[in-house]
């Protein structure tokens, strides 16, 4: 029963991984991390408590894992697969995607993950609290701070409405 309330959180766990790693492949490593903790851990979840947040909060703790574990490669101004889309009718809304993850990758690790877990996934305030294990009222401040470095990270790169 487990396995089949996870497979269907697959595309939600895949969606957040996306926000917090910017790399497709780095998000699908994640997810099968996350999966494999939660089926060989399954004894720790709480029945009558969200499966989503406890999800989560494996993803982001495998994520911060990951991240202490490695050092990462310089920042590439846009991956070569960026380039595939140069010429094509939906250039622009292309590059506002690009402006907006370049955007995204400059904010700090926590408000990567506050953006991710409330304006990507949509997941309410208090759950979203309670995957960070922060109170909602520093979620919240998190959460205004990153909107205003993202405008204003956007309005610098002409990218803003």
């Amino acid at each position: 029963m487990l396995a089949t309330e996870l497979a269907a959180l697959l595309p939600r766990m895949r969606r957040f991984a996306r926000s917090i790693t910017f790399h497709r492949e780095d998000a699908d490593d994640l997810v099968q991390v996350a999966m494999e903790r939660a089926l060989g851990r399954s004894e720790q979840y709480t029945d009558g408590t969200r499966l989503d947040s406890w999800l989560f909060r494996i993803i982001r703790n495998a994520w911060i894992d990951e991240v202490r574990s490695r050092v990462r490669r310089d920042a590439v101004f846009a991956p070569e697969e960026e380039g595939e889309h140069v010429g094509h009718d939906g250039a622009r809304d292309h590059q506002q995607r690009i402006a907006v993850q370049q955007a995204m990758r400059k904010l700090s690790e926590e408000h990567r993950m506050v953006v991710g877990l409330v304006l990507v996934d949509g997941l309410p305030y208090k759950e979203a609290a309670a995957v960070l294990d922060i109170p909602v009222g520093t979620l919240t401040s998190r959460l205004a701070r990153a909107r205003e470095a993202l405008q204003t990270l956007l309005s610098d790169e002409g990218s803003a409405p």
